[in-house]
Formats: C-alpha cells, structure tokens, sequence
C-alpha cells in the first residue's frame, strides 16, 4: 500500500490579534476496496497578547507585571491579566438554614467581611465565599473573556470561579471562591486570585452583553444571584 501524506501548517499575524490557522490536508494515494480518502480540516483562534491588553482593553487600575516579592501576583502577563481580589466579602454560612435558590437567594446566607484591617479572611472549610475584583473592566464588543484560577491557589484545594465576560460588558467582577479542603482557608485581600484571558472573535458578534441589557451590567458592589 503506497500512500502520500502532505501536511500544510501555516501561522499568520492580523493586527487585531494573534491568529494560528492550521491546516491540515491529507491525501492518500493507493487502492483500498478501490476507494480514495481525502481529509481536510482548518481551526482557528485569536487570544490577545500583553501589548494588545495594554492598549484595547480599559482596566482600572492597570498594573504592570513585575516581582512583587510575598504577594500573590497579579498585573499584566504574558496573554493574560492577573486580577487582585478586594477587601470586601461575602463568607457563606449555614446558621440561619436557608435554602439555596438561584431564583431567590436569601442575603441571610451570607456574612458580609471586610477584610481592610486584618489584610485576609477565613472561608470556613467547605465553603464558598463572594468577593469582587479591585478592577474596573470594559470588554471591547469583539472580545469575550475567560477567567482561570491562580496555581498558588489552586494547589490549596482553593477553586475560583467566573462565568465568561461577555462582549460589551463593564463593571468589577464578582468572584466565588471555594475552599474545598476540610481546614479554614486564607484568602489574602488586594493580591491576585484569578488570570482572566481575552478571545477575540473572527466576527463581530450580533447582539452584545450591552445590547441585551444583562442584568450584571455594571454591577454595583458584591451582586447576589438574580433572575429577570
């Protein structure tokens, strides 16, 4: 059986952001049932650099990437930017027996924190807690945003979660934070909890964050879970 295999990789840039394209064409040659095969296939993907971040994305503050020694870090990084958590807190508890509702969360769940004084706080073991990021964002409309826990973190049992920023949206991020070890966990406030990546889309999306009205479009403050 004779085959010939070509494989194409290409790599182009686009001012709007890095792009790889590749390509892969397969085109064997050679009598199976007399039968001939063709594959091709192509997958595309534009993640934003440190330079472009810096430049098309408002971040406020906007720190710069450098070794803060003892602190978690945060800043621009390479394709990406480390947020810092703020001092205030929203620690779950279980004392009043609530019963969890996405629809209707009750505030009586949770035990609000400010961790301005003491520099950190405790999540109770198993527990979750509520926080927002020290960081004013808005999302360009052809970019969505993703948000990855830190290493330093994630090595603790500590898991961090937010759902993706969609395009167009604006505001301080609101972060769950979970302690998932059976110990009390520290969280240190003003240092980095979370690395938010940016995507930009090959087309402009039709209806944006903004133009639907989302209900967490700048946010104001710690935002509990709501429905329209």
């Amino acid at each position: 059986m004779n085959m010939a295999l070509t494989r194409r990789l290409s790599r182009r840039r686009s001012y709007s952001g890095m792009v790889f394209t590749k390509n892969l064409e397969y085109q064997p040659s050679f009598e199976y049932a007399n039968k001939n095969l063709t594959l091709t296939g192509e997958c595309a993907m534009g993640i934003l650099s440190d330079s472009q971040i810096s430049e098309e994305i408002r971040i406020e503050p906007f720190e710069r990437a450098i070794k803060r020694p003892g602190s978690i870090s945060f800043g621009v990084s390479s394709y990406g930017y480390d947020v810092r958590v703020g001092p205030n807190f929203k620690i779950f508890t279980n004392v009043n027996s609530e019963v969890v509702d996405p629809k209707n969360f009750s505030p009586r769940s949770f035990v609000d924190v400010d961790a301005s004084a003491d520099g950190s706080i405790l999540i109770p073991p198993n527990s979750f807690a509520l926080c927002e990021t020290v960081e004013y964002f808005e999302i360009p409309r052809d970019v969505l945003a993703i948000c990855v826990g830190k290493s330093t973190y994630a090595r603790c049992g500590i898991i961090v979660n937010v759902t993706p920023l969609e395009p167009e949206w604006k505001g301080r991020i609101t972060i769950e934070i979970s302690n998932t070890t059976p110990l009390p966990a520290k969280i240190y406030a003003n240092e980095g909890i979370a690395q938010i990546i940016f995507l930009r889309g090959e087309k402009v999306c039709t209806q944006s964050y903004a133009d639907k009205r989302g209900k967490y479009q700048d946010q104001p403050g710690l935002t509990l879970p709501r429905v329209d």
